[in-house]
């Protein structure tokens, strides 16, 4: 019975100051208000790079990832290439969007990890995006050459917040 009385004295008491309405509430202008007052986050912190490179993907015994620079890669099965870029002085975590430029459609399209991948019509242009943690600064993406590859000139291109950051051209050419 107290709950009852509670309950009826709380419904009453909103109804009287004006929290319970007698209109209905326009949801669509509620959602547009609350839309506009809270902007989607962005990266704050201006991002500014100190270093790109982009070339063939080395590891050593020790597990340490270095590249080697160069705009012409080897078409060869298991060939790994890509970019690296150094942000100044940042640290935590970075979206990125990666845009990769062929000059005719593969065989097949595919990523390792099921992250944010899409293909173009033509399927001819990738688009990555990804959230990674900068250590020390540095974000990077690789590609393993499969079979059915296409040979010629390649681009990618690397954006923050659509800002481009990296531009990379490249040719993939026969092994001789």
């Amino acid at each position: 019975m107290r709950i009852w009385a509670t309950t009826a004295v709380l419904a009453f008491s909103w109804l009287i100051s004006g929290i319970i309405g007698s209109e209905p509430i326009n949801a669509t202008s509620v959602l547009r208000v609350n839309a506009i007052s809270s902007p989607a986050p962005k990266n704050t912190k201006q991002i500014t790079v100190s270093n790109t490179e982009f070339g063939l993907k080395r590891v050593d015994s020790k597990g340490n990832v270095t590249i080697f620079r160069t705009t012409r890669v080897p078409l060869q099965q298991g060939n790994v290439y890509g970019w690296r870029i150094k942000l100044k002085d940042y640290q935590g975590e970075v979206k990125w969007r990666e845009v990769l430029h062929l000059p005719k459609p593969p065989e097949t399209w595919g990523t390792d990890n099921g992250e944010d991948f899409s293909i173009s019509a033509d399927g001819t242009t990738s688009i990555t995006r990804r959230t990674q943690t900068a250590t020390e600064g540095v974000i990077e993406n690789f590609w393993t050459i499969a079979p059915g590859d296409p040979l010629g000139k390649h681009r990618i291109e690397v954006y923050i917040d659509d800002r481009l950051i990296g531009n990379f051209e490249f040719e993939l050419i026969p092994v001789k």
